[in-house]
């Protein structure tokens, strides 16, 4: 089959597009998809960078920088080179594995990114696609049956497989921060795909939103449903009143970091998934205890918020943001695009 292979740490020379991969076999309770798209992400990017190790310290769109390899991967482990990528997959079951039934073949599934089957779902533990297990960037694949999701939906198969890790991270970050009707939610760079999937997963559950984008993106950001628009050059504290907002759901981090916990109302909370702006903050801790705020870390999903997507799509409740599609061969010119920033929404392979 065709795939393309992560060699190890470093830059796009690390990725290697083949068509001479064995297509792998599904072992007890798992299956075999047919992948029909596959979303681009920042975690694919980031794990293969290296940039989730400790020793970086800037921004995601660094040229490229190589952090150490001992804690490269988002758990803080080695990694085993070379892996398959690829966080978002959408596609048809064409196998099973023992203990799975065989009238799961011809399933069109989404497979949940956060896999925690493999690890008994014991709390704050999971496999990543891509990472810990192959993912969806080759022709084939293998997930747990349990993480295979059927869905039923009229959407291209592109704007399926925009789904899976984007909209994830972004209901988890809503779910965490326990987000209701008639709050107001301050969103971080809201025209990437967990941006935007947050202020249309907002929006779904009645809370207004208020989004940080660059000035070019604004009218797109305010079509996806955002009530206002600040232009990220910006001073938030110039922008917002102190103690305006309900909630913070930051992918960005950097430098501006203490800004977001000024436009917090006491009591308020806030909810991290990201640090494209650069992962060291400065916190004044008296901010913190003075105005009672939750400051709170999304990354393992509970199983709810998957399926809570499914019934979303199901019932239209939500909209597939699509930018552009490439051929697999191409990742190369997908990620840099990615990192360029130049689209609002998802970038997808097509296999």
């Amino acid at each position: 089959m065709s795939a393309v292979l992560t060699k190890g740490h470093g830059g796009f020379e690390m990725l290697e597009f083949r068509n001479d991969i064995n297509v792998p076999e599904p072992n007890s309770n798992q299956v075999l998809v047919k992948v029909l798209a596959a979303g681009v992400n920042n975690t694919d990017i980031n794990t293969r960078t290296a940039w989730y190790s400790k020793s970086v310290t800037g921004q995601t769109d660094s040229k490229d920088f190589q952090g150490n390899d001992i804690d490269g991967g988002w758990a803080g482990v080695p990694l085993n080179f070379p892996i398959i990528q690829g966080a978002d997959c959408y596609g048809e079951i064409v196998a099973v594995g023992v203990g799975v039934n065989s009238e799961r073949i011809g399933e069109r599934v989404l497979v949940r990114t956060m896999q925690q089957y493999a690890v008994e779902y014991r709390p704050y533990e999971c496999w990543t696609m891509g990472s810990e297990c192959d993912g969806a960037f080759a022709e084939f694949m293998v997930a747990f049956s349990e993480e295979s999701f059927k869905i039923e939906s009229d959407w291209s198969a592109a704007e399926l497989a925009s789904i899976p890790c984007a909209y994830s991270t972004a209901e988890n970050l809503l779910e965490r921060s326990n987000v209701m009707a008639g709050e107001v939610v301050l969103i971080t760079g809201a025209s990437g795909g967990v941006g935007s999937a947050a202020i249309q997963l907002a929006k779904r559950r009645g809370a207004s939103v208020v989004a940080i984008a660059s000035k070019s993106k604004a009218v797109a950001v305010k079509e996806i449903g955002a009530d206002e628009v600040i232009n990220r050059e910006d001073r938030l504290i110039s922008s917002l009143e102190k103690e305006s907002i309900d909630v913070v759901i930051d992918l960005v981090a950097g430098s501006d970091w203490a800004d977001l916990l000024d436009v917090l109302k006491r009591g308020g909370r806030y909810a991290a998934a990201g640090a494209i702006a650069g992962p060291i903050v400065e916190l004044d801790i008296r901010t913190l205890y003075l105005k009672d705020l939750t400051l709170m870390g999304c990354t393992v999903q509970d199983s709810q918020v998957f399926k809570n997507l499914i019934g979303y799509i199901e019932r239209n409740e939500i909209k597939p943001l699509v930018s552009r599609t490439y051929p697999l061969k191409d990742i190369v010119s997908a990620q840099k695009d990615f990192l360029a920033k130049k689209y609002v929404g998802k970038l997808v392979l097509l296999p």
